[in-house]
């Protein structure tokens, strides 16, 4: 059954990436006419993404990787940056 919710409600909604990981919190939602595109997730001091991004606010997430929109939004883990990591080398 679908649900319906307003998107005042996910305001300060936590994420969670869908291996587990808190995320950060919904600061907005970035729209269109019809649609939601993005979500604006603000880094909380014990998320992932605060420590992945050191002084940097938050990050945009596509609304295309966000799994699920209940008590918490679950995205993919795809969302997460991938800061300080090495490039993989290619396989040829």
């Amino acid at each position: 059954m679908l649900k319906l919710k307003r998107i005042s409600e996910t305001y300060n909604m936590k994420v969670f990436t869908d291996s587990g990981e808190y995320f950060g919190d919904i600061e907005e939602a970035i729209l269109t006419k019809t649609k939601i595109t993005g979500w604006k997730v603000k880094a909380s001091r014990q998320s992932t993404l605060s420590k992945l991004l050191g002084s940097a606010k938050g990050v945009i997430v596509p609304h295309q990787l966000v799994k699920s929109v209940g008590d918490v939004i679950i995205i993919s883990k795809a969302a997460v940056p991938a800061y300080g990591e090495e490039p993989q080398p290619s396989s040829a």
